[in-house]
């Protein structure tokens, strides 16, 4: 027991290969390791997920893996000496015909749809915003427009419409052969980029299914919330997922960065209003990829995250390509702590007009109502699919949740859930023997001591997915 609710994701890339870095930031507190599969060969990624659950068993841990798909390059092609640095009032070109590589004047475009999507007066944001167009005119295949914030802009950066209403398809054809790499190595999570609709969820669990039915194995998928479109269709979104991710870097350059906050609150409620994890991301600890600490203000950021209920945050440049990657998945951890301790439970108001449809979610709830009047020590699920420790970690309770399971693929998802503690254990079919089999399990963890109260679930018959119908509470003996 970490004596920790929120996870943490952590992204691997050159800073974190080292087997026995990566070892420590699992011992340090890594919950969920992130594939970024915007970089790499399908080779790279199988070789660092076997990396990734070896490490994981070497710190006596249990890590999920996310892969993170690329989604649609919507970016500028490449320069002749590999940037330009564009100045205010200048001309600029982004021409789709150009086959020759870009200078101060223009450059070619991956993005080959661009000049049908925008017309005179609309805004481009290039590189995270740090760059703004204004389109003049739109000539054949040519976006010609005046720099109204310049800078240096380097080959293959990204280009948004502020506003949004950039078109590409969520899934590309590379993303579609990532899905069946990522299932050769079972990932847990898939990632999906730039979704705009529920039906681009649809589609990445249909992919994901049909890769992982050869391995026994369905993945389970994050939806990034990072187009302005997005937002509209955030509960269809949340509906079709079983997680998403505050990815606040493009959704801020599109829909501006004073509208991300309240957003992320919104997406926060409304994802455990729904049963969903969430995931906060992008520039959570950003100064620690080249100093020691946090900044006072990202501490904040981070503590305001976990205050407002998210189930994870992520690392991404930092333990990525940063200086100190080890440093910051402690740091996170340790403001993680802080914040939960400082935390406010209205579990009762939770209860208050709700009502059940439901045996098992019933049963969730009032191991969760019990146990917190009882001050238990623990809560125990034991659990098939991970359902009622999902159920159970949508609420605010400062009594752990330890889920027990036999399915390798529920241990790892769980690993995403706020406040539970994923135990691989096999099930005895008969019922009491397996509740014996617990207790003396947690015990001997150290989790349990003599006198100890704790509510424990599950279902009769044993070992069926979505049949828990008993809750039990018990005194260690």
């Amino acid at each position: 027991m970490t004596g920790r609710a929120t996870k943490i994701v952590a992204t691997l890339g050159p800073a974190s290969s080292n087997p026995a870095i990566l070892e420590q930031m699992i011992r340090a507190g890594v919950n969920v390791v992130r594939l970024n599969f915007s970089h790499g060969t399908a080779q790279d990624h199988i070789d660092r997920a076997t990396m990734v659950r070896e490490a994981a068993a070497r710190a006596g841990s249990v890590v999920a893996i996310m892969a993170d798909l690329q989604g649609p390059k919507i970016r500028v092609g490449k320069f002749a000496e590999g940037k330009v640095m564009l100045v205010a009032g200048a001309k600029f070109a982004l021409d789709a015909a150009r086959t020759e590589l870009g200078d101060v004047n223009a450059v070619g475009l991956d993005y080959k749809d661009l000049p049908d999507e925008v017309k005179s007066g609309d805004v481009l944001l290039l590189n995270d915003g740090l760059i703004v167009l204004t389109v003049d005119s739109v000539k054949g295949k040519a976006v010609y427009t005046t720099v109204k914030i310049g800078g240096e802009l380097s080959n293959n950066k990204g280009i948004n419409k502020q506003g949004g209403g950039l078109t590409a398809p969520a899934l590309t054809a590379k993303d579609m052969d990532d899905i069946k790499t990522a299932m050769s190595f079972q990932a847990d999570y898939i990632a999906v980029s730039f979704p705009k609709s529920g039906s681009d969820m649809d589609l990445a669990r249909q992919l994901g299914n049909v890769a992982g039915a050869p391995f026994g194995h369905k993945p389970h998928l994050i939806a990034k919330i990072e187009r302005a479109e997005a937002i509209p269709k955030l509960e269809e979104i949340i509906l079709a997922s079983d997680s998403i991710m505050v990815a606040r870097g493009d959704l801020a350059v599109e829909v501006g960065n004073a509208a991300v906050p309240a957003l992320q609150k919104r997406m926060i409620t409304l994802a455990r209003k729904h049963d969903k994890t969430v995931i906060t991301a992008t520039q959570m600890m950003e100064s620690m990829i080249t100093n020691p600490v946090p900044t006072r203000a990202e501490v904040s950021d981070v503590a305001n995250a976990v205050l407002d209920g998210t189930d994870a945050v992520m690392l991404s440049a930092e333990t990525a390509a940063g200086k100190y990657p080890l440093e910051t998945v402690i740091e996170m951890a340790n403001i993680c702590k802080a914040a939960e301790s400082a935390e406010d439970t209205k579990l009762d108001a939770d209860f208050t007009g709700m009502t059940f449809q439901r045996i098992d979610h019933a049963i969730a709830m009032g191991a969760l109502f019990t146990a917190h009047h009882l001050d238990a020590k623990a809560i125990v699920a034991m659990t098939e699919s991970g359902s009622t420790a999902l159920w159970m970690s949508r609420h605010r309770i400062h009594i752990p949740i330890y889920a027990v399971t036999a399915q390798v693929a529920t241990q790892r998802k769980l690993c995403l859930y706020r406040n539970v503690q994923p135990l691989l254990m096999e099930m005895n079919n008969d019922r009491d023997t397996a509740l014996a089999a617990t207790e003396s399990e947690l015990k001997k963890r150290g989790i349990f001591q003599t006198g100890d109260v704790y509510a424990i679930t599950g279902g009769e018959p044993m070992g069926a997915p979505g049949g828990t119908n008993m809750l039990k509470i018990c005194r260690v003996s």
